[in-house]
């Protein structure tokens, strides 16, 4: 099972860029799905989160500037970025709770990355 994560740049502040990560293998159900973040020298962070059901949260930070979604069909997941701050420059990781065929319990699944970098 694979996690990959594609959409990042350089943009500059108050543009909007749009991530993407789709996971592929043998994949019998996906849970939760989220897009994590980790700035130099910061711990990696929550930004988002949906379940299956489509219920979602947010980081304060990004609250009313990003929207997260899925489509199950695809088995990925989308964060749609708008007023892109300087602040927001991170590596962007997406994460999914996955049952992979043949396995008995849900496990954690990390995509490689993608830089997004906000220019002042």
């Amino acid at each position: 099972v694979q996690l990959q994560a594609s959409g990042g740049g350089l943009v500059q502040a108050g543009e909007s860029l749009r991530l993407s990560c789709s996971a592929s293998g043998p994949i019998f159900s996906i849970d939760a799905m989220s897009w994590y973040r980790q700035a130099p020298g910061k711990q990696r962070e929550l930004v988002a989160s949906i379940s299956k059901k489509e219920s979602t949260k947010y980081a304060d930070s990004v609250k009313g500037r990003f929207t997260i979604s899925r489509d199950n069909a695809k088995d990925t997941v989308y964060l749609q970025m708008n007023g892109l701050k300087p602040e927001d420059t991170a590596v962007y990781y997406c994460n999914a709770d996955l049952l992979h065929v043949g396995a008995t319990w849900f496990n954690e699944y990390w995509g490689q990355g993608t830089q997004v970098t906000v220019s002042s």
